[in-house]
């Protein structure tokens, strides 16, 4: 390795020399003309020998140069060596350790999977013991069922469905029992702050409400105004009753006449003109039929203004000028006696108020609670149930959702999707529960009274029912051998479920269940 080193800067050393021959010569060259021979001569002679020991002494130091880095290249790599020496013997210690712990791990899993085999000979040696028990078990139970049917007289279905019977009974109190419970603290979180709302809402809004009914009555001066207003053979009561669409009813009934209309509208346009005729004095069908007109044109200003005066109360903003004339027409409507476009208003207020308690808008639960009965307006007109209608033309006229879902929804048609529904549906009832705000004929009571008590004794247990508080609570009686406390809050409940899906009535009726255990003993 040190002779190809030393061999390496020959060449370098041959072109060092050749290049000094080469200066030697050009310099003896240019010298030559100036000398002579001798001294020519001698100085090439001086000059070569002076280039040979340079030489000499340049191969000299090229050779330690050589030598030098020969060595140090040596000591390069004899430590370049070392270190991967180092590095695979490392490397060959870990593989040892990695193979030692290889070789422990599969002398723990073999003596694991020794341990799990055993413990799989041991489990089914167990699960054949257990087996032949069950087997045992099995036997010795049929043993027992047959002995038992023999001797209780009954089948093992039979005494299955007896024990399913007594099961069933059971989960109905348990049941029972749990939803008095959560009904009781529901309504412990509820009160409170419903009575707190309902209580400011009534507080702050009072509304007279004028009771209307099918009939209007026309006052007389006098008893000869009966035979003016029939006109010779009649003619005058027959313009008026074709041209109003109503019924004159004229009997002994002194100085008044009854007119008699389900269209509320009607029956004010016929009233207007009576009176109209009778301030007047000129009674025949010519002038019948023009104060007819006016008073048509006067009711029809009267329900556009009554419209448009709900609006300012309830402080809402324009309304379409066809919804707005619906509105004022309520103010002719009555339900149980309880003037419509008065409900209306006092609806809008209370829902309006229970909104701004409850962060809702309020502005939108007024206009719904003043449109929730928009369809009595017509219902008398077109067929339909008010609700229906009352919804169909709020689509119409292009009212917010929220307000048609409120209309929907107040009678339990649709449910209540949105929580301003629920406060229409809230004030909706409580307006017309306030004591005095609706009445109703005496043939319906009667009616709604005996449906009531019919509906209360369609329930086993129940020996008998009293409807009082002029129907507005129903007491029922119940045999104490057949039914429990628990029982008892049961039908209540069963009660008052078919009574809401049953029964048309006005406000709320209260259902209370009596159970009443009384024991006697006669001493002698």
């Amino acid at each position: 390795m040190l002779g190809i080193i030393l061999a390496i800067p020959t060449w370098l050393i041959y072109l060092g020399v050749g290049i000094i021959c080469f200066v030697i010569g050009a310099l003896c060259m240019r010298l030559i003309p100036f000398m002579g021979y001798k001294n020519a001569k001698s100085k090439i002679d001086l000059s070569l020998k002076d280039a040979e020991i340079k030489a000499n002494q340049m191969i000299k130091t090229a050779q330690l140069e050589g030598r030098a880095a020969a060595l140090e290249l040596k000591t390069i790599a004899d430590k370049e060596i070392k270190e991967k020496k180092d590095q695979i013997t490392e490397l060959e210690k870990a593989v040892f350790q990695h193979e030692q712990s290889l070789d422990v791990r599969e002398s723990v899993i073999k003596e694991k999977e020794k341990k799990v085999e055993e413990a799989n000979q041991h489990l089914d040696k167990k699960a054949q013991e257990l087996a032949k028990q069950k087997e045992d078990l099995d036997e010795k139970i049929n043993s027992i069922i047959a002995e038992l049917e023999k001797v209780a007289g009954m089948t093992s279905s039979q005494a299955k469905n007896e024990l399913l019977e007594r099961v069933k009974e059971k989960s109905q109190r348990e049941i029972a029992a749990y939803l008095k419970e959560q009904e009781e603290i529901a309504k412990e979180k509820a009160d409170d702050t419903a009575r707190d709302i309902l209580a400011l809402s009534i507080e702050r809004f009072s509304q007279e409400v004028a009771s209307e009914r099918t009939i209007s009555v026309v006052s007389l001066p006098s008893d000869e105004m009966k035979g003016r207003i029939i006109g010779r053979e009649g003619r005058n009561i027959k313009t008026i009753e074709q041209l109003t669409g109503v019924d004159l009813i004229i009997d002994d009934t002194p100085e008044v006449i009854t007119v008699s209309c389900f269209n509320p509208i009607r029956r004010e346009i016929a009233k207007r003109s009576l009176e109209a005729l009778i301030k007047d004095g000129r009674i025949q069908p010519g002038r019948i039929e023009e104060l007819v007109n006016k008073a048509t044109q006067e009711v029809k200003e009267i329900t556009k203004k009554a419209g448009e005066d709900a609006l300012f109360q309830l402080n809402l903003p324009r309304m379409n000028k066809d919804l707005v004339e619906m509105i004022g027409r309520l103010k002719f409507r009555t339900s149980y006696g309880q003037n419509g476009l008065a409900h209306s208003i006092e609806v809008a207020h209370l829902a309006g108020i229970m909104a701004a308690e409850l962060g809702v808008d309020q502005q939108l639960a007024k206009r719904a609670g003043l449109l929730h009965d928009l369809g009595k307006a017509i219902d008398f007109e077109v067929e339909g149930s008010h609700v229906e209608l009352g919804a169909r033309y709020a689509k119409k006229y292009g009212e917010n959702e929220v307000v048609i879902n409120a209309i929907e929804a107040h009678h339990g048609e649709k449910p209540a999707t949105h929580i301003i529904s629920n406060l229409v549906i809230a004030a909706d009832t409580l307006s017309a529960a306030r004591p005095g705000a609706r009445s109703e004929t005496l043939d319906t009571y009667v009616k709604r009274i005996e449906k009531l008590e019919a509906i209360s004794k369609e329930f086993d247990g129940v020996s008998q029912a009293y409807a009082i508080q002029a129907g507005r609570e129903i007491r029922v009686m119940v045999v104490p051998e057949k039914v429990d406390d628990v029982q008892a809050y049961h039908i209540a409940r069963q009660i008052k479920e078919k009574i809401e899906n049953e029964l048309v009535y006005p406000g709320q009726i209260k259902v209370t269940v009596v159970r009443e255990t009384r024991v006697s003993e006669i001493a002698k």
